[in-house]
């Protein structure tokens, strides 16, 4: 894939994860310390961990196409190296109680349900491009029969 082609799909992968870690965000946060009240700093924060989560996506990039398990080995680096981010961020942060192991877990869960979520619905998109693009080469190949 060219690099240029990798750098929009991760455009498009930022703002996937800036939505999902932002209903994450509202749905841990609300189970665990519903009263809490934040400045408007803190609305950047999700964009924040959409940044830092997608430094590690770049294991993924390479100029010809990977095998299915060269694909499947650097897919499970990346979310090692997610897990790693968002751990780090959870136990270094004052606003997270990470002495509790349950909000550790939670973290945990929430950064792999982020994943294959985010990781759905780029096979969906990717999924409905090359759709269209079959559709469009049987009516050029159609066209020129």
């Amino acid at each position: 894939m060219e690099f240029k082609r990798f750098l929009v799909n991760k455009l498009i992968l930022f703002f996937t994860l800036s939505t999902l870690i932002t209903v994450a965000v509202a749905l841990v946060g609300s189970s665990f310390d519903d009263g809490a009240r934040f400045g408007y700093k803190t609305m950047l924060l999700p964009l924040k961990y959409a940044l830092l989560c997608m430094l590690p996506t770049f294991v993924t990039w390479s100029k010809r196409e990977l095998s299915p398990k060269a694909l499947l080995f650097r897919k499970a680096l990346m979310l090692v190296l997610i897990e790693a981010v968002m751990l780090g961020i959870a136990f270094t942060s004052p606003s997270i109680d990470s002495d509790r192991a349950e909000v550790v877990l939670v973290v945990a869960g929430s950064v792999l349900v982020i994943f294959v979520l985010a990781n759905l619905f780029l096979w969906l998109k990717d999924s409905a491009e090359a759709k269209k693009l079959n559709s469009d080469l049987e009516k050029y190949q159609q066209l020129h029969a």
